[in-house]
């Protein structure tokens, strides 16, 4: 086929893709959009009401001092209702008075907000819960999507069919499977395996060099997961280090595993450079075996060997960053109490960071040689099959 001919085939095809997209758009993001502009939560199932608004006029805005000494900014805001029982009404609002507030927090007019509505004895109390920020966040995903399609082409449509399929495990599976009391440790592997399997073969197809990253992640997947439930269990890390924990302890009771739930959530985390390393990997190696036949698997063992070191330089910083990123408030909050660094360390949040970062980076590292092993055998397999 000519490489014109191609262009337009490649064109057309990513045409299509790009109206299936907008048209999915107008027909479940649009309505879903809606519904989310009129939803309420009737007072007496929770004691609240969350209603959509916009602040009409800031009345009054400074700043107050609270109990310990300390000055906060306020605002007195009055807000425009615009769903829920009190559609087409105003509220009166005083933001920082109750709960503390900082200036990037501050409300202008015009902003849309959700205003909780809570029943008392003395009449309703309303105060701000949140931005509206749907659109938003539909916008950027609409940029993402369009982005992949456009630069990635075929390539690129089968990544986000795998993405797709990734969520829909996670939110199918997973999260239902531990809800209703199954392992979260064996349900995550399961998982994780699921999902990589997807993406692997959506993205790269079914061949030798996909078979080779599979069996390496499938491998690194289940040490890490073993590693992770080794070091959990023996620094006593128990999952309360976050809100969340003592949300779900709540919820669900005192038995349920929240340590179980570290784990799970340690070896989903891994997943991303797990995936990159072993595909880069394999397909380094069935390169240098089309490019030179005549090595047998120990050279390119030797070969993947320097390759893969690179790798694990590259990635291992930034599965560190990613980490640090995600806790960099929870860092700052720890550098402000005057104790001893060995103290800081020793904390639950910061120990948890430590082992899910070590933990991560250790099955990184192993999968270089785990997949480096398994691509080398089967590409100088495939070769003297030639």
């Amino acid at each position: 086929m000519l490489r014109s001919e191609r262009f337009w085939e490649y064109l057309l095809v990513a045409g299509l893709i790009l109206a299936l997209v907008v048209g999915a758009g107008l027909l479940f993001v649009k309505p879903y959009l809606e519904q989310q502009e009129t939803f309420t939560l009737p007072a007496e199932l929770g004691g609240t009401e969350t209603m959509q608004g916009r602040v009409v006029e800031v009345l009054e805005e400074g700043l107050v001092e609270q109990g310990d000494g300390a000055v906060y900014p306020y605002q007195s805001l009055r807000l425009y209702v615009e769903t829920g029982s009190l559609a087409g009404q105003e509220v009166l609002v005083e933001e920082g008075s109750l709960v503390l507030t900082s200036r990037e927090s501050l409300y202008d007019v015009g902003d849309q907000v959700y205003i909780m509505r809570r029943p008392g004895p003395e009449g309703d109390t309303f105060y701000i819960s949140d931005y509206v920020r749907n659109r938003q966040l539909v916008w950027v995903v609409a940029l993402f999507l369009v982005l992949v399609l456009l630069v990635g082409w075929g390539r690129g449509a089968r990544s986000l069919a795998g993405m797709m399929l990734s969520l829909a495990v996670i939110f199918a599976f997973i999260l239902p499977q531990i809800l209703a009391g199954r392992d979260p440790v064996w349900i995550s592997i399961g998982g994780a395996i699921a999902i990589l399997a997807f993406s692997n073969y959506l993205s790269y197809g079914w061949n030798r060099k996909a078979h080779a990253a599979m069996v390496g992640m499938a491998i690194s997947l289940v040490l890490t997961g073993v590693l992770a439930w080794f070091f959990v269990d023996w620094a006593h890390l128990t999952g309360l280090s976050a809100d969340e924990g003592a949300f779900l302890v709540m919820e669900k009771g005192p038995d349920f595993g929240l340590q179980g739930l570290l784990l799970g959530g340690i070896i989903i985390g891994a997943l991303g450079v797990l995936d990159d390393v072993c595909v880069g990997q394999s397909s380094a190696i069935f390169e240098l075996g089309r490019a030179n036949p005549d090595l047998n698997w120990r050279q390119l063992f030797g070969h993947s060997l320097n390759i893969g070191r690179d790798h694990i330089a590259s990635m291992v910083n930034t599965l560190l960053m990613a980490y640090l990123g995600a806790s960099l408030p929870l860092l700052l909050l720890f550098t402000l109490y005057p104790e001893p660094l060995w103290l800081r360390i020793n904390r639950e949040p910061i120990a948890e960071e430590i082992v899910r970062t070590m933990v991560g980076s250790i099955g990184l590292v192993l999968a270089v040689p785990i997949t480096s092993l398994v691509a080398s055998l089967l590409a100088a397999w495939t070769g003297r099959r030639k």
